[in-house]
């Protein structure tokens, strides 16, 4: 993977959760999923999916994980990523100040969906 790590199998229930309810936060930026609304309802869905198809033993822990690092690629930006696993943020391209403050504000309260 590119700039995203792989998901670990052993991880898979953790990050399933903590993804599901980011995508759900409302104050989160995944509820926006870089694109608008249909687009969010597109990633949730992919998401319920993903988890459904895992919790009935319709794919193996390994699928589920591989398969969630894909949805992780499509959906999430690296600071996102970055947030969710627990390590430092990668670097904030230049933006507007007013755009970069509500990113900022959005992955502060990313940060309480960690994984890592």
């Amino acid at each position: 993977m590119a700039v995203y790590g792989g998901i670990q199998a052993h991880e898979l229930e953790r990050w399933l959760n903590a993804l599901t309810n980011a995508a759900y936060d409302r104050r989160c930026p995944l509820v926006k999923v870089h694109g608008g609304n249909a687009r969010a309802r597109t990633a949730r869905q992919d998401l319920l999916h993903l988890a459904n198809d895992y919790r009935c033993g319709d794919s193996s822990r390994e699928e589920s994980a591989a398969e969630l690092g894909r949805w992780c690629q499509t959906y999430l930006s690296e600071a996102e990523w970055y947030v969710l696993v627990g390590t430092r943020q990668a670097p904030l391209q230049t933006q507007s100040t007013e755009a970069l403050s509500e990113e900022e504000r959005s992955l502060t309260v990313l940060k309480q969906h960690r994984v890592g």
